[in-house]
């Protein structure tokens, strides 16, 4: 067995930084906070026959306050944990809004898509009567949800529906603070040869 120190980074947004926050949600397979979105759809009656006519929505968590979230050191190749605190995700939130970033999306945090709209972002107050728990979800109080319009047939049809992606995620530019070094006991898997 070999100990090894994880360490854990709280995550702020610099406020005399113009750039800081978030500026892009991403729609990905593997959403880093490991919680997927819903999509809704709903249907119509028209005249004798009845239609599934979808509204192309997805409902989801961009972040959930203090969830310790997987990173490696691209350089180092390091393990490390990000959190966010209810505060800086309140913040984030709201200067992602006052910044009119609702229609900046990417996918796979690699190509920017068209025809994605962050139609409704809200931060859970009450657990327990959120507007979430309608559609059968639960977040701790302080998550940042959004509703996001999906209007770009491709996106739709080849990755929502077949669900190649599975829920949000962010891009933006945050500091961090060092809070913790805990240590991790690591097995090591001996071969015989």
């Amino acid at each position: 067995m070999a100990d090894t120190i994880k360490k854990v980074y709280k995550m702020f947004i610099d406020e005399e930084d113009e750039n800081g926050g978030v500026f892009a949600i991403s729609l990905v397979e593997n959403p880093a906070i490991e919680s997927n979105w819903i999509y809704l759809s709903k249907q119509h009656k028209i005249e004798l026959a009845t239609v599934n006519n979808e509204k192309r929505l997805l409902l989801g968590p961009v972040l959930i306050p203090n969830k310790q979230i997987p990173r490696v050191d691209e350089v180092t190749g390091e393990e490390y944990d990000i959190v966010f605190d209810e505060a800086v995700i309140e913040k984030a939130a709201q200067l992602y809004m006052q910044r009119q970033h609702n229609n900046d999306a990417t996918l796979e945090h690699e190509q920017p898509i068209e025809d994605i709209s962050i139609v409704e972002s809200w931060i859970v107050e009450n657990a327990n009567a959120d507007k979430s728990n309608a559609y059968n979800l639960s977040y701790p109080k302080g998550t940042w949800l959004v509703m996001a319009k999906v209007n770009n047939d491709e996106i739709w049809n080849d990755y929502v529906k077949t669900g190649a992606v599975r829920g949000f995620s962010l891009e933006g530019l945050f500091g961090h603070n060092l809070v913790e070094a805990s240590k991790q006991t690591h097995l090591t898997a001996l071969t015989e040869q």
